[in-house]
């Protein structure tokens, strides 16, 4: 692809002025964008003072002091002395003549079924729901999965369970029973708010069953509040309250709990390289303020305003996308389907349908949808304003394709990341600079990032480590019940700084690349999966003596999952039939999603003098990239295994 005329955006006099940002380095009497970011780093307090004020956050008691480290820089308390429930501030607009009658959140199905409730009527739902939840004895702290797909009905949900004060556990929807179980047994779920199913390219997908089997063996869930989906099969039986019920409940006219700004609202799993899954806990004063913080200043994003960014509501990014769009006073656009359904021209007619000014998506679906440009495109996108990318990294000429295709060469291209554990980004771009293909021009506001090399040093123009040198606005409170796994994940690689596991590069005007994940963590189309959840599945069958699983690069997914396995000493089935045993395994245990791409049989694994596996050397010597340091290598004859059966 010719990417040569078009390998900036540049911003004009007018789309400065007119910039969110821009209005805030106003407000804080700053001259210009580099000036903005120097004192969201060192005046934090007096920056977060006016960001929030600007974002109208409502309080019920003001805070008298940002940040409180007398546990440790790991462990601040955020807004001490402040009191609200973050939830409040998007039931504001419903009070707000200005707002009130305005589109609040749209649900489009698969099937063309459109659903939408205003900004008053969403405020009436979620206190309805809410009411209904605490006449089911759900109170203050009690963890609530939520296995919904994305809709009214999930953003009615989230939005009631944070209001009524208790904690939600966003659940993926092409989880298997093991993944759910390892996740509301964690933290010991009280209730789940479930779908009976959902529909895919017009299939019916049952969740029934396997919410079923996971419910037996999760003895903390007392009851499960179902949602019904229309075209559930009508042999499926379901026991306890209907979502519709809680839904038509009176409100009891309590309102929102009072909640302190590091009380948490929500537990969301995010996979590492070892172990189970860890629960990243967000609080009220957290997660919610760096989300509107994101949606005002590096999308631009404001009231009446409409956001289109589909995304599971088990991921990081429903919650994101929901609040970036109302807390901002805009209009979320749900969609329930295939991207590609019934055709690939779905994006762009839902952009046309609604009116879209934002829309967002991951890089493997806008791979998928270069490679069908004259029916992806086949939509009028002509009210897009700004588009955004994330999850993955990107391609420079995928981004451009999406920014002359979608955002008709005119519209800035967002590039954001950051994760599960942070909130929002660590790196994103900004309206007001010029931007790079697959570039992040600036850190994030009031993010002091850094790339540092292995003593902590700063470096430029080489390949580090990405690091924040400063606690920050919407990290993780910890793990859930797990403090020094948190420790041992963010803090004590270099010790004083939080080092987020990826490969960066800074350049000397201030701009970085992402560079792939520094440890072992499996990132399939955006979705972050740790080997030791395939390899403990895998070693659940008899025949598996030992696995390790790896990711490596997939033009479509970003990334694949390749497993390797040694089978137990004496076993000499039909090696293809054990492949397809294997993978079959891995889908009902883990979901569709994670299915292994291919299942290759060795002798032995790299590992070193104490028997860790090495999956660095699987990966490297797979793919035939140099290996790097083998000094820890304690069998170098195992990576002539991999080698075979790799074809190198």
């Amino acid at each position: 692809m010719d990417t040569e005329r078009t390998t900036t955006w540049t911003p004009t006099a007018d789309d400065i002025a007119a910039a969110q940002v821009t209005a805030l380095m106003r407000r804080l009497d700053v001259p210009d964008y580099d000036a903005l970011h120097r004192l969201s780093i060192a005046q934090p307090e007096r920056y977060w003072r006016e960001v929030l004020a600007f974002c109208d956050v409502v309080w019920s008691r003001d805070w008298t002091q940002l940040m409180d480290v007398s546990a440790g820089r790991e462990f601040p308390r955020w807004f001490v002395g402040g009191e609200l429930n973050w939830v409040d501030t998007v039931l504001a607009y419903g009070d707000d003549p200005r707002t009130a009658s305005q589109r609040a959140v749209v649900g489009e199905r698969e099937n063309g079924d459109v659903t939408a409730l205003t900004y008053a009527q969403l405020r009436d739902a979620v206190h309805a729901f809410a009411s209904g939840l605490r006449a089911q004895g759900i109170g203050r702290g009690d963890r609530i999965g939520l296995l919904m797909e994305n809709g009214v009905e999930a953003t009615v949900t989230l939005l009631a369970v944070a209001a009524c004060g208790a904690i939600v556990v966003p659940l993926f929807s092409g989880f298997g029973a093991e993944a759910m179980v390892s996740r509301l047994g964690s933290c010991e779920a009280r209730l789940l708010i479930a779908s009976t199913g959902f529909r895919r390219r017009n299939a019916w997908v049952a969740m029934h069953a396997t919410v079923c089997e996971a419910l037996a063996q999760l003895p903390s869930i007392t009851q499960v509040v179902w949602k019904r989906t229309p075209g559930t099969p009508d042999d499926v039986v379901v026991a306890g309250p209907d979502w519709s019920d809680l839904a038509a409940t009176a409100p009891d006219g309590r309102g929102s709990e009072r909640m302190a700004p590091d009380d948490p609202f929500m537990v969301i799993y995010t996979s590492g390289t070892t172990g189970k899954p860890k629960g990243t806990v967000h609080i009220h004063g957290g997660f919610p303020f760096r989300i509107a913080h994101d949606a005002a200043f590096h999308f631009d994003l404001e009231r009446g305003d409409v956001l289109c960014w589909p995304a599971d509501m088990g991921w990081i990014a429903g919650s994101l996308i929901l609040g970036s769009a109302l807390l901002r006073g805009a209009t979320l656009v749900c969609y329930d389907g295939a991207p590609d359904f019934p055709d690939w021209s779905r994006m762009s007619r839902l952009i046309e349908r609604h009116g879209v000014t934002h829309f967002g998506s991951a890089p493997t679906l806008i791979r998928g949808m270069v490679n069908h440009e004259d029916v992806a495109t086949a939509g009028d996108v002509s009210t897009v304003r700004l588009l955004i990318t994330a999850g993955e990294s990107i391609a420079p000429d995928a981004f451009v394709w999406y920014q002359r295709a979608f955002g008709r060469g005119t519209c800035p291209v967002i590039n954001y990341t950051g994760g599960t554990e942070v909130s929002g980004s660590l790196l994103s771009s900004v309206v007001v600079r010029p931007i790079e293909p697959s570039v992040f021009n600036s850190a994030t506001l009031a993010i002091d990032a850094d790339v540092v090399d292995a003593s902590g040093s700063s470096v430029l123009d080489r390949i580090g480590e990405l690091a924040v040198r400063e606690p920050f606005v919407g990290m993780t409170q910890a793990f859930w019940r797990d403090h020094e796994r948190y420790l041992d994940t963010y803090w004590r690689t270099v010790p004083g700084l939080w080092i987020h596991g990826d490969l960066a590069l800074r350049t000397a005007n201030g701009s970085f690349m992402l560079l792939g994940r520094s440890d072992d963590t499996i990132k399939l189309a955006g979705k972050r999966l740790g080997p030791a959840e395939v390899e403990e599945v895998l070693l659940e069958l008899p025949m598996v003596g030992e696995a390790a699983a790896i990711g490596v690069f997939d033009a479509d997914k970003g990334q694949k999952l390749v497993v390797f396995v040694i089978p137990k000493p004496g076993w000499s089935g039909d090696e293809a039939e054990a492949i397809r045993s294997l993978k079959a395994h891995v889908d009902l245990r883990l979901g569709r999603p994670f299915r292994p791409s291919s299942v290759l049989f060795v002798r032995q694994f790299p590992k070193t003098r104490s028997s860790k596996v090495m999956r660095r050397l699987i990966r490297a010597t797979y793919c035939g990239d140099p290996p790097g340091d083998l000094s820890a290598l304690d069998n170098p004859s195992a990576l002539d295994d991999i080698r075979a059966v790799a074809g190198h």
